[in-house]
């Protein structure tokens, strides 16, 4: 019986010497505020904590994961960024009475670098599933446009 408890007990010590050992550490402190700013959805924050828990101890796996996952989000933030604003200048050469050749031409043009920029970003088991159905929400919608424009050039 005392054989188990003295288990017990010295794994209890040592999970708390780890727990006080990451609490204590300058790298380890800043990953968990990192990881606290990235389910915040503040990418930005999250990536420059994490690069500098990661300078000060390269070997803080927390801190590289975190800086890696965080550049995924802010790619995708970045991408439905960008398709945002083509949609809305879309919007407006739409809104046009007669819509030239060069603004059907600059819509595809639009669409095409809005469809081939979801192809470049691929998201991870722990990205964001919001920031992923967005894009693809818009990508969708892009290849929509994309399809109408083609057909009536």
């Amino acid at each position: 019986m005392s054989y188990k408890l003295f288990w017990l007990l010295g794994s209890f010590l040592l999970l708390l010497a780890i727990v006080v050992y990451m609490i204590m550490n300058p790298s380890y402190e800043k990953s968990f505020e990192a990881k606290y700013f990235y389910s915040l959805g503040r990418y930005d924050k999250s990536l420059s904590l994490a690069k500098e828990a990661f300078a000060l101890n390269n070997y803080n796996r927390m801190a590289s994961t975190i800086m890696a996952q965080s550049k995924i989000a802010l790619e995708y933030k970045q991408y439905i960024q960008q398709a945002k604003t083509y949609l809305s200048e879309i919007n407006l050469l739409v809104r046009k009475e007669d819509i030239s050749d060069a603004d059907k031409a600059r819509m595809r043009m639009m669409s095409q670098i809005v469809i081939q920029g979801y192809i470049k970003i691929s998201p991870s088991v722990v990205t964001d599933k919001n920031l992923v159905k967005e894009a693809a929400h818009y990508r969708e919608e892009f290849v929509k446009i994309h399809e109408k424009i083609s057909s009536s050039i």
